[in-house]
This record gives structure tokens, C-alpha cells and sequence, in this order.
């Protein structure tokens, strides 16, 4: 843990650059820049529902179906499934989830079957399992606290173990990337059962902790947001919308890099050309602004240089709950003439960095420039879902080097829907 800490603060503790070069007297007139992170940030990175295609949405003994995600290190598969012949139990892996990489970084493969328990959700009083179990049947008088079912229920209904039920395997498939099977076994044993469709859902990691690691159930506690109608009907519509609802997107940016520039182009990158070798590829991939501020500070026509780190976490986070996304603010002294771009890493990304677009903006205006924007690819490193990459260097991750043009990242991309950019990063002059 302590590890995925420091990995993760190596994007926090950067060099801090307060207020950079300033490059003769200005003889402008002052002005403000503010950034702000307003990204509305969720806690699960993936998720999403599953069920059996075939005739029937249950897996029936000896059948099995598949289903695939991204992950990183330190991050977790968790999914709940109804025990099909019972009032209210499911399976689902003890919290926060299946481990899918060793503590070298290499992913995990095979058998998993061990890590998944069977529970018993607390909402309908347990008769002898098996097909004619009565449903939804006797209500519990009062709403019991998810518990383990250990062999036994409360009522002394008796079970094989979960492993033995229920095999579960992954497979790595690269980049990533697994594949989790779910092989319904329990015709091997006295508990035959179907399985009904379930919900998966794989948390966020940040400064080595998951933001949500109880994200379906939480064991000792009653059951929410939809887990009853899958353990007591096997339903996964409701969880389902839930968990989605808890899915998105969740970024810190990096330490803010502007440049205030006269007569030439854009000095920080240009579409359509491979990295300069002149420090950007350090602000994409690790958040680190000190190279290509220093390089900049020796261009002609550069005015003047600041990295403008958020204060108390340095990186802009952004909204989580009520608490509001992290900003920071510059003054300036700005001249006719004077143009102006910033850049930032999309912290939770291969090599991904908002910048001012094309030959950034009249440094003169006011107002919202959030529109100016855009999110590019750096072409360095090869992209992974952004926030579940085990290369990602704010996950503990060494970025796979490719040698690619700098390119605008579509949206949708290969790997996930993005917000708005206004959504994610609001620039304002004053």
C-alpha cells in the first residue's frame, strides 16, 4: 500500500515552478488566469451487467459465459449473482473484490474460485434450497445484516462451499485487459443451482486506496441500491442502474503549465508532429511540467513561463461529492499582441494532456476560454483504459514507449465516453 502511495504522490510532489521566466518589462496591462478541475468525478471506473445468451438470461448447471474488463494494479473485480434456487442468497467475491495482479505486477490467471463467497442478503427467511423453493417467500420480521453463508445458513440449511458451486477463471488477454468466466459447477454437487444475471463493477485507485471497495454489498450491513431484487429475484435491472449511475470518469490534472508567447506558433506541440523531445512527453505521462517549462524559458518569443501547482495536493482533483474540484490562479501582465496556451496532463491516462488548441488565444480577451481546449494524445506511450492501465504512471505503472504523431483523442474513444472538455477543465481569463 505504502508503495501505490508514494507512486501515486510521485505526481503530487512534483517541482514546484510558482511563477517562471519573465522576460523583459512586459509594459502590459494585468490580468488573471484561472483553472479549475469542475469534472463532476464518479468512484467506478467500469462496470456493467451480465447474463446468460443463451435461451434462458440464467446460467443452469454446466453452463458458463464470459465477460471482459480492464484493470490495473491494486484494483479489483467484484460482481453479485443470485443463488437461483434459495429466497436470498448470492454469490459475490468478499470485498473489495477478486486480486488480479501478484505484488510484482504480474497478472493474475486461472482458478479464482476461492476468493468468492456465498451470502445471505438478510431480507427473506431461508427454506431448504432447491427448485422448489418458494419466492420470494416468508419475509424476514426485521431486515437482517448481510452475513457469509459458511456451510450453513440461519436457518441450518446446509450448502457446499462457493468454490465448489461456482469456478470462476481469468484469463489475461494483454494490455490490461482480462477476461473473466464464470462456470456454473454446482450440478457436481447436492446444491444444484442456476445462477441469475448479476452486476460487475471495478473501483477507481487513488493514492493507492479504491475509492469505492465496497461497491455492490457490504458485509455486516443491510442491503442497497438494488441488491435485494437480485438475491430475492435474481433481477439485476435495478443495481444495474445504480452502479452506472456510480460510473464514469475520475482525473486529476496535473500542475498547470502557461505560456505567454508573441510573433511564433504555438511553442508547446503542434498536431500532426511527434513530441519535440522537449518535455512534454514528461508533462503526458507523468505530470511533470519542470523540462519543457525550463526549454520554453529559452525560446524566443516566449514571454513568460509559470507551473501553477493546486494547493495542499499540487494536482487539481476534482469534484468528489459535495467538495468542490481543486483550482489555481496566476496573475499576468499582458500586452497587444500577446498570446497564451496552457497545458496539463489527464493524470489517470498513458500519455493524455489538455492544451490549448491550435495557436492558443489572444491573451488580451476575458472570460471563459474552456472552448479553446482540447485533449491530446502525446503519441509516447501506448494508451490502456484510461484510470484501470496497468503502464499508467500514476498507477504504479511504466508507461509501454510508442513513437506516434500527436494527435486530437476522439470521443468516444477505444476505451471509454468521455465529458465534455468544458466539463473536465474550465479556463478563465479576468
Amino acid at each position: 500500500m505504502e508503495h501505490k502511495k508514494l507512486v501515486w504522490l510521485s505526481l503530487v510532489a512534483l517541482p514546484i515552478l510558482f511563477a517562471a521566466c519573465d522576460k523583459g518589462s512586459q509594459m502590459g496591462v494585468p490580468s488573471t488566469i484561472t483553472v479549475e478541475n469542475v469534472l463532476d468525478s464518479r468512484p467506478l471506473v467500469e462496470s456493467g451487467t451480465f447474463q446468460n445468451e443463451g435461451s434462458a438470461p440464467v446460467i443452469m448447471p454446466g453452463e458458463s459465459l464470459s465477460f471482459q474488463f480492464s484493470a490495473a494494479k491494486g484494483q479489483a473485480l467484484t460482481f453479485a449473482t443470485m443463488y437461483g434456487w434459495s429466497n436470498d442468497l448470492f454469490f459475490a467475491p468478499e470485498n473489495p473484490g477478486i486480486t488480479l495482479y501478484k505484488e510484482d505486477g504480474t497478472p493474475i490467471e486461472g482458478d479464482v474460485s476461492d476468493q468468492i463467497k456465498l451470502w445471505d442478503n438478510g431480507t427473506r427467511i431461508n427454506q431448504v434450497p432447491g427448485a422448489s423453493v418458494s419466492h420470494p417467500g416468508t419475509a424476514e420480521t426485521a431486515t437482517q445484516n448481510i452475513t457469509e453463508v459458511a456451510g450453513t445458513d440461519a436457518q441450518g440449511n446446509t450448502y457446499a462451499a462457493a468454490s465448489a458451486l461456482m469456478n470462476v477463471s481469468l484469463h489475461y488477454e494483454g494490455n490490461s485487459t482480462f477476461t473473466l468466466t464464470i462456470n456454473n459447477t454446482s450440478g457436481n454437487t447436492n446444491n444444484p443451482t442456476p445462477f441469475s444475471p448479476g452486476v460487475w463493477a471495478i473501483s477507481y485507485i487513488a493514492g493507492g486506496d479504491l475509492l469505492s471497495p465496497t461497491p455492490l454489498y457490504e458485509s455486516g450491513k443491510p442491503s442497497a441500491n438494488g441488491l435485494t431484487n437480485i438475491a430475492e429475484m435474481g433481477d439485476n435491472s435495478v443495481l444495474g442502474e445504480y452502479i452506472q449511475s456510480q460510473t464514469g470518469i475520475f482525473t486529476p490534472l496535473s500542475p498547470i503549465l502557461v505560456v505567454v508567447y508573441k510573433d511564433i506558433d504555438n511553442p508547446i506541440y503542434k498536431v500532426g508532429e511527434n513530441d519535440r523531445g522537449q518535455g512534454l512527453k514528461e508533462l503526458a505521462q507523468q505530470g511533470d511540467a519542470s523540462i519543457l517549462a525550463d526549454h520554453l524559458k529559452t525560446v524566443e518569443g516566449v514571454k513568460a513561463v509559470y507551473v501553477l501547482p493546486a494547493a495542499n495536493s499540487t494536482v487539481l482533483l476534482p469534484k468528489v461529492g459535495e467538495q468542490a474540484g481543486s483550482s489555481v490562479s496566476q496573475q499576468l501582465s499582458i500586452a497587444e499582441g500577446d498570446r497564451l496556451a496552457i497545458a496539463t496532463m489527464y493524470g489517470l491516462s498513458n500519455d493524455w494532456f489538455f492544451a490549448s488548441k491550435d495557436n492558443g488565444v489572444d491573451a488580451t480577451q476575458k472570460g471563459d476560454i474552456s472552448t479553446t481546449i482540447g485533449l491530446f494524445d502525446n503519441g509516447t506511450a501506448v494508451n490502456q483504459f484510461p484510470g484501470a492501465g496497468i503502464t499508467q504512471f500514476n498507477l504504479a505503472g511504466t508507461p509501454l514507449e510508442e513513437s506516434e504523431p500527436i494527435q486530437e483523442v476522439p470521443n468516444p474513444n477505444a476505451f471509454t465516453t468521455l465529458p465534455a472538455i468544458n466539463h473536465i477543465i474550465k479556463v478563465t481569463l479576468q
